[in-house]
């Protein structure tokens, strides 16, 4: 097993935050170019949700089915919790919360992955992916969207 741990601060309110990274959307958008979904709901996560669809890597490989479960959700305390699994990955466990600081809010993200040997090289992707979608974000919270 390996954790991935991030932080990424955003001139924002934390409750616009929040809305931004529970929002399927949002998502799909953060990650485009990197990840393609089939069968995302839209809207936003629900407490127990359990989300079944399809992935492709760069929307290019062929899309293979991947399973994401809400085991925590606090909205009033802003954290989420998610069990997944697909794609060769036997348990990617993704916390996350949102915390006010001065002058808007940080996202705080802990994931840890356990694939088998490939491990290491999940653990590479989740670090390079999870930072890629900050840039995304920021544009997404300056359109005004969220």
């Amino acid at each position: 097993m390996r954790v991935v741990e991030l932080r990424h601060d955003y001139p924002v309110s934390p409750d616009r935050l929040w809305a931004m990274v529970t929002d399927y959307e949002a998502l799909a958008e953060s990650v485009a170019g990197l990840i393609a979904f089939e069968g995302l709901p839209e809207g936003q996560v629900r407490p127990g949700q359990v989300v079944e669809v399809q992935t492709s890597l760069f929307g290019r490989l062929p899309p293979r089915p991947y399973r994401m479960e809400v085991i925590e959700h606090d909205a009033g305390a802003r954290r989420l919790r998610s069990r997944e699994h697909g794609m060769g990955v036997r348990r990617w466990e993704h916390e996350m919360a949102v915390e006010p600081i001065p002058g808007g809010a940080r996202l705080n993200e802990r994931v840890e992955i356990d694939a088998g040997l490939a491990t290491p090289l999940f653990a590479a992707w989740a670090r390079f992916m999870y930072r890629a979608r900050h840039a995304p974000r920021l544009r997404m919270l300056e359109a005004g969207r969220f």
